[in-house]
């Protein structure tokens, strides 16, 4: 039933947005308008709650309970763990993200700032690290906990409904549950092409300024349906073999590129950049958190912190299901501190080096990126390796990059669907595997030919208020479950000392009793 009506949701709202794109995306819009004007606080407050919970969860009470029993092992070492969960959260973005948005903001600075001045240069890495730091981590943490809890320590399906059964009961195995489950399928698989079809757009312009291929549609959808050869393959393999090697490779490129733009940019500059930042970071967490601008009229917190909370938002089940898949052994605290903390400083590192490189090349005038975003985002990168040694060495490297950052995505998002879209626990079948590689590749390619991206990916921003509502749900119920256990298990520990204490006092009593026999028989 959630496939088919998947499917079904799917193809309806494709050919809406690919046969008359304009109509679609005026409608898309004015609905994304009303609501960041209306609701935009709440997406604020529940990912800050969000935060909170997840770090109460890792330092409380509750951090010793072990996802899959007390007993479980991880499946996957920490390299691997760690490679899996950095490709499927945000590999792609931060390479596209990691010169341009702090360009950006340096041009268009919130809080009022002067643009292009030492002031906005700082709020731009500030607000980079907002946006791509623990925040969205502990949305992906949350609806990853979640799902693997009830899954591995609780027989759940690996579905989103099974995270509500200690709210609504056996109604989440009901018309709830399948309308929570659609809902979810849907904004994944959309989620996942909109952000295929950017992706191509930037490996295109790579290509384009690398090597000269004019950057059309013939390359485009030749990028396409490369990258669907490779991740149908990967994802054919599984997770233990395609998905897992493809990630522990893409890291360890990632980290040569990043070692490369250390050493060959403004080394000293950027370590400067990354220490002030982290402190000024930290010191205006919960100001950032919870900024919105009522007095000023300002649109700047909708458009970047807001529009990102609630892409992360509607992301969530697709990454936390990848995670969850993957984090089977590990404790809560290790999971929180896994998922949250360690990817965030990875963040922070990347953002460090690149955006730190951007700024420094555009104030001290190597190269003006800020007349590279003015010809589109997914042009800083490459203009920025031009104020360094080797810009063309350096831009293939990040063209691979891109493409199995790409194919990475795309492998975990067509397993999770397969796997969202199955009632059965475990691997979800390869047919249904292949008929969503499928989909998402054909909805990439027809909404790049009819320029439907934008209101598609207005329309997640969208279907993300719901979801916020359902985090808060999810909180609730995880806690209670946790809870459970944590009580249980107190009670099995107790109940054992009580039983090592009894028996420690019948060996010292029976001892006691051999030992006045000995001494009657003496005398």
């Amino acid at each position: 039933m959630v496939f088919r009506l998947s499917i079904a949701l799917v193809v309806l709202l494709v050919l809406a947005a690919g046969i008359a794109p304009d109509p679609f995306n005026e409608v898309v819009r004015g609905g994304l308008v009303h609501i960041i004007r209306s609701a935009g606080w709440m997406y604020l407050l529940v990912v800050f709650i969000t935060l909170s919970f997840l770090l109460y969860l890792a330092f409380g009470r509750l951090g010793s309970l072990r996802i899959g029993g007390e007993d479980a092992e991880p499946d996957f070492s920490n390299a691997s763990w760690m490679s899996m969960l950095f490709a499927a959260g945000m590999g792609i973005g931060l390479v596209f993200w990691g010169a341009a948005e702090p360009v950006s903001h340096f041009v268009t600075p919130p809080e009022g700032l002067a643009p292009q001045s030492m002031d906005a240069a700082r709020a731009s890495m500030r607000y980079a690290f907002f946006h791509w730091g623990l925040h969205p981590w502990a949305i992906y943490a949350l609806i990853g906990l979640a799902m693997a809890w009830f899954q591995f320590n609780r027989n759940g399906r690996g579905l989103i409904s099974d995270l509500l059964q200690p709210l609504i009961g056996t109604h989440h195995r009901g018309w709830i549950g399948t309308v929570v489950n659609v809902a979810a399928v849907v904004a994944t698989a959309i989620g996942v092409a909109t952000t295929l079809g950017f992706g191509t757009i930037q490996i295109a312009a790579g290509l384009e300024r690398v090597f000269g291929i004019h950057a059309g549609a013939p390359l485009q959808l030749t990028i396409i349906a490369v990258a669907f050869v490779l991740y149908m393959a990967s994802t054919a393999s599984g997770v233990h073999r395609g998905i897992k090697w493809l990630s522990n490779f893409n890291l360890g490129l990632a980290a040569v590129l990043l070692a490369l733009v250390l050493v060959l940019g403004p080394t000293a500059f950027i370590f400067d950049t990354f220490t002030t930042t982290i402190g000024s970071y930290l010191n205006q967490l919960v100001t950032m958190s919870l900024r919105m601008s009522p007095f000023s009229g300002s649109t700047w917190v909708a458009d970047w912190t807001i529009f990102y909370w609630a892409w992360w938002i509607a992301w969530a089940p697709f990454v936390g299901s990848f995670i969850a898949r993957v984090s089977r052994g590990r404790s809560i605290r290790e999971f929180v501190l896994g998922v949250v903390i360690a990817p965030s400083v990875l963040g922070f590192l990347w953002f460090s080096v690149f955006g730190g490189t951007a700024l420094w090349s555009q104030i001290f005038g190597h190269v003006d990126l800020v007349q590279a975003l003015a010809t589109g985002y997914e042009t800083v990168l490459f203009t920025m390796f031009d104020s360094l040694p080797m810009p063309t060495v350096l831009s293939v490297i990040a063209l691979v990059l891109l493409m199995i950052f790409f194919v990475t995505s795309a492998d975990s998002a067509v397993l999770v669907l397969a796997s969202m879209s199955t009632d059965e626990a475990g691997d979800p079948p390869l047919s249904r595997r292949i008929i969503w590689g499928v989909a998402i590749a054909l909805i990439a390619a027809v909404l790049l030919l009819a320029g439907g991206l934008d209101a598609l990916q207005g329309m997640i921003t969208i279907a993300a208020l719901p979801f916020a509502l359902l985090m808060l749900a999810v909180m609730w119920s995880l806690y209670r479950v946790l809870d459970t256990e944590y009580q249980l298990q107190h009670r099995r520990a107790r109940r054992a000392r009580q039983m090592m204490d009894a028996w420690i006092e019948r060996e010292i009593a029976a001892q006691e009793e051999t030992r006045d026999e000995a001494s009657r028989a003496d005398t």
